[in-house]
């Protein structure tokens, strides 16, 4: 509910009011000052903080909604939050919300990245790719707005498989108020509403937050992090296609 804190400061946060054992109340009674001092927070990000303590019911009541609607809140102190992201990326999500199949976690993953703007011949190559590593027992990890995702991401629909999308938004943006809805259109050909028992889907952004063009590259880390290998197709040089290209490899992912 906070904008402006990244994934290091909440860890920050979280741990240290654990280590106090501090409850929220306690954490919210801090004057600016206090904020700034001892978790080492800007002026604004305390001033933000500070708001929220006059906004704990909008935030209860939007806990209670995602709780009946079986959404899964994790942070980066949690100890199921998924290892492999901390292993790949030096500054992972601080806070995640889950929907759906959570065993996927644990599944052998892969991933497909190409840079956007893929060649024809290339989003054919994706989809080849995708089926090859379905009917080989893997599961994909996937985005859901991009021609380069969506070529993979529907295949599983095809065979019934299970998928793991990442959003670059919130969850009702993508699925809708009930978390029924298949996220793009080519995929309500095969399936209509989204399969929360079959399938995942992983966000680190608001339930109502909107697409903003930085959200691109949180996406893509994030589906780079939880694949246990990954294909890259066409990669633009310099770009962030490019980077991850490199953290795979220094990682083992690819």
């Amino acid at each position: 509910m906070v904008p402006g804190i990244g994934g290091k400061t909440l860890v920050r946060i979280l741990a240290r009011n654990d280590l106090l054992n501090r409850s929220p109340d306690t954490f919210l009674s801090f004057s600016e000052e206090s904020l700034r001092e001892e978790y080492r927070l800007s002026e604004k990000v305390a001033s933000a903080i500070k708001s929220l303590s006059r906004r704990r019911k909008e935030a209860g009541e939007l806990e209670a909604r995602l709780d009946g609607l079986g959404v899964s809140l994790i942070t980066a102190v949690d100890a199921h939050y998924p290892e492999k992201i901390e292993q790949f990326d030096p500054d992972p999500p601080g806070i995640l919300f889950l929907y759906g199949n959570l065993k996927l976690l644990s599944a052998k993953t892969f991933g497909i990245l190409s840079s956007r703007d893929t060649s024809p011949e290339g989003l054919d190559k994706v989809e080849s790719l995708a089926e090859a590593g379905i009917l080989n027992g893997e599961v994909l990890v996937s985005g859901h707005d991009r021609p380069e995702y969506q070529r993979s991401a529907i295949v599983p629909l095809r065979w019934g498989a299970p998928r793991i999308l990442v959003l670059d938004r919130g969850l009702f943006e993508a699925l809708g108020e009930n978390l029924s809805d298949e996220p793009f259109r080519a995929a309500r050909l095969w399936r209509y509403q989204f399969d929360p028992k079959t399938d995942l889907v992983v966000t680190p952004f608001r339930p109502d937050s909107k697409f903003i063009g930085a959200n691109n590259r949180v996406r893509d880390r994030l589906i780079a992090s939880l694949s246990d290998r990954i294909e890259f197709i066409e990669v633009r040089e310099g770009g962030n296609m490019a980077k991850l290209r490199t953290m795979a490899i220094q990682a083992g992912w690819a």
